[in-house]
């Protein structure tokens, strides 16, 4: 089953080498255990396009969906037998980028 490890942020600055360091240390455990599926960090809120096309016309705004102190720094998806394996990744995914991070499986569609 898969699993989206969601990185909530609550902080302007992202660029800590050690937190880094540490993240590349778990993304090659991941990687050797067969858990890897994807990764990536995302850019800062303020960079972000909503584009809501449920009316007749596309509307679109700069800027992210949600003012929050909190955000969405990055993501990890995650193969894993069941969620205490995919819960188990995630607090040390937590510890390795000094963060939290919420977990949600995959939905068959």
């Amino acid at each position: 089953m898969q699993y989206l490890l969601s990185v909530i942020h609550d902080q302007a600055s992202t660029d800590d080498p050690d937190e880094q360091a540490a993240i590349d240390v778990f993304n090659d455990r991941l990687r050797a255990q067969g858990h890897w599926v994807f990764a990536g960090g995302l850019s800062a809120p303020e960079n972000a396009t909503v584009i809501d096309h449920r009316g007749a016309e596309a509307v679109v705004t700069d800027g992210p969906f949600l003012e929050s102190k909190e955000y969405l720094a990055g993501f990890w998806i995650i193969e894993a037998p069941d969620l205490d394996v995919a819960l188990k990744l995630a607090t040390e995914g937590a510890r390795a980028c000094n963060r939290k991070v919420e977990v949600r499986p995959f939905v068959a569609v």
